[in-house]
């Protein structure tokens, strides 16, 4: 196991300084994002919009229960996993993930899974509450530069949703120097734990669409796009360009 875990007593002063270079407060509101990304004790976000503001795309029940049952549930084994670990609590939630597999090893499947959805829905509560259309700002020239067009980057994007098997999510990734690219990822598995960075996706385990869709998973993304909030990806967009961009 890693020195960082390994040894208690040498590297105390070492934990204190990660710990108050990483303890940092949340942005107030979108669409600013917070550098540290969550902190121990971990806190469900609250949604920042009624769960009837995506309908008819997404119905308020599948919002309540996706939100209020289901990542709820994410953020309270997460805290339980971690609580007894003080260096573990020390990280932001970004950089458990970052350093997964330097964590003890009785909790890493317990980030990975729970860390991860847990940093996965409050990326992905920001992203919705918009009225979609054609991108704006910075991240339509991104879109057009790296993907050819705006449908050309919702095809591909909803064909990698469509192909993902079982639970995972659609993602556009983005690089420090602002390339977009497509990937999908199973389960809760967070691309930080590759070092990679999120621009934005979407969430195509059943929980996110079956009340409404059924088994009709292209359906459910072709319509996502309806309530994409552009603003918030732009400004997730000039974060991954400052280095600041955490979850």
């Amino acid at each position: 196991m890693p020195t960082l875990f390994r040894r208690t007593i040498m590297l105390a002063g070492a934990t204190a300084a990660v710990a108050a270079g990483t303890m940092r407060g949340h942005a107030a509101a979108a669409p600013k994002v917070a550098a540290g990304g969550p902190v121990y004790p971990f806190t469900l976000p609250p949604l920042p919009y009624t769960a009837t503001a995506n309908e008819p795309y997404i119905d308020a029940q599948t919002m309540e229960l996706h939100h209020g049952k289901h990542h709820a549930a994410y953020v309270a084994h997460l805290n339980e996993a971690v609580k007894s670990y003080p260096r573990v609590t020390s990280l932001s939630l970004a950089e458990m993930l970052a350093r997964l597999n330097e964590l003890p090893e009785p909790i890493q499947a317990a980030v990975r899974n729970n860390g991860g959805g847990h940093a996965y829905h409050s990326m992905f509560w920001t992203l919705m509450g918009g009225k979609g259309g054609a991108p704006t700002g910075p991240v339509a020239a991104a879109i057009d530069r790296d993907f050819g067009s705006f449908p050309k980057l919702q095809d591909g994007f909803n064909k990698v949703g469509a192909k993902q098997f079982g639970s995972g999510w659609a993602l556009v990734l983005v690089d420090r120097a602002g390339k977009l690219s497509l990937a999908a990822r199973p389960n809760q598995d967070s691309p930080l734990m590759e070092g990679k960075t999120v621009l934005f996706g979407n969430d195509v385990w059943e929980h996110a669409y079956y009340l409404k869709y059924q088994n009709r998973r292209p359906e459910y993304l072709a319509q996502w796009w309806n309530v994409l909030n552009w603003q918030t990806v732009n400004a997730r967009y000039a974060a991954a360009l400052q280095g600041t961009l955490s979850i």
